[in-house]
């Protein structure tokens, strides 16, 4: 029998190299493929963010690839997606920001460019894969029951990344393979020392940029005004993306009984209102431009759990379905900083349901 081809996703860490030495081991053929993201022209600043980052130049990354792929003996190639990436992920990072949102760029990343983009044009490139591989920490399984493929939770749930893949597509997930699913980090790194990789001791990307953000949304001052719940001007702003909901430090007001915080961001009115901690509590959200695994909800109306940021504890909440991309939920207890523009991911104990942006 024909080994199955699988084409990898390298991103010059030890998840995805642990990922092509699992699968190699299990008798694979393995193809390395790493997407190209990083565009020289972005008015962003030199310096030591640049590094340990998904945005940031692929020249050292790039390296320690090569070094992975002669070392595994496998195949390689890289895909350019950075206008891709640019049009798709940096230019709704911009926009949302400009809205007064407080967007997550990986989920768009994940499911339009990482297993987009990437396997698309690897395959017209003339690469023949049967599927792709990410180091994602998460699970797919099919259901014997619906014909239809479940995305699941990673068994570590400190490692656990189905929050960022909520959006992926059933076509995606009959394609897909997370190796690292039922794996932990200490297991992952004792796999790739084995295999004699130098990226075994790596340290993780801790996020998708490691500036400042405003080096990425370059808008110019737009002054407006920081008010109290009940209107009064306390100080003033030079935009409203320089804030998010739940912000304390760096308002510049005083004079305050009780510690402040950024409760809402008005778009309209240019305004950041400001108010006390219990002003951040919630116990209903709405959500659009959802996406749900199995291509439709569950039910009109159902009981989940909900996280409205990827590390939120998943909260009980009751699901009401308004139309085909849109939902409202209702908390049985009330949830702190619910943030425009986050992903509010729903789940069924370790089976993700879908997703949408917060409204």
């Amino acid at each position: 029998m024909e080994k199955e081809t699988i084409l990898v996703g390298l991103s010059g860490g030890v998840d995805s190299a642990a990922t092509a030495v699992i699968l190699k081991e299990q008798g694979y053929h393995v193809i390395g493929a790493t997407m190209l993201i990083w565009d020289s022209s972005l008015p962003v600043p030199k310096g030591e963010h640049q590094k340990n980052a998904c945005l940031a130049p692929e020249k050292e990354d790039l390296s320690e690839i090569e070094s992975i792929v002669k070392k595994l003996g496998i195949e390689f190639l890289t895909v350019d997606c950075r206008n891709e990436y640019r049009t798709t992920v940096l230019d709704n990072f911009r926009l949302e920001y400009a809205c007064g949102r407080t967007p997550n760029p990986c989920v768009l990343c994940n499911s339009l460019i990482k297993f987009g983009v990437l396997p698309s044009a690897a395959a017209k490139q003339g690469i023949k894969f049967d599927k792709f591989a990410t180091g994602h920490y998460a699970r797919v399984e099919k259901d014997d029951k619906t014909g239809k493929y479940l995305l699941k939770k990673a068994v570590d749930l400190s490692r656990d990344q189905s929050y960022f893949l909520h959006r992926l597509k059933q076509e995606q997930l009959s394609h897909v393979l997370f190796p690292l699913g039922d794996k932990t980090k200490p297991e992952i790194r004792e796999k790739a020392r084995q295999a004699g990789l130098k990226v075994a001791d790596k340290e993780d990307s801790m996020d998708f940029y490691c500036g400042d953000y405003n080096d990425l949304l370059n808008f110019p001052n737009k002054p407006g005004d920081i008010v109290t719940l009940d209107g009064k001007v306390v100080a003033k702003h030079n935009g409203i993306w320089n804030y998010t909901i739940g912000k304390r430090k760096g308002l510049g007001i005083s004079g305050f009984a009780t510690p402040m915080y950024v409760v809402k961001i008005d778009a309209k009115k240019n305004q950041v209102i400001i108010g006390p901690k219990e002003a951040l509590y919630s116990d209903t959200l709405t959500a659009d431009n959802v996406s749900w695994v199995a291509g439709e909800p569950p039910a009109k109306e159902f009981d989940c759990e909900i996280k409205i940021r990827n590390l939120h504890m998943p909260a009980k909440a009751h699901v009401t379905v308004e139309d085909e991309k849109r939902f409202t939920a209702k908390f049985m207890e009330p949830q702190m900083s619910i943030t425009a523009g986050q992903s509010a991911v729903l789940y069924d104990g370790d089976i993700v349901l879908g997703g949408g942006v917060i409204l």
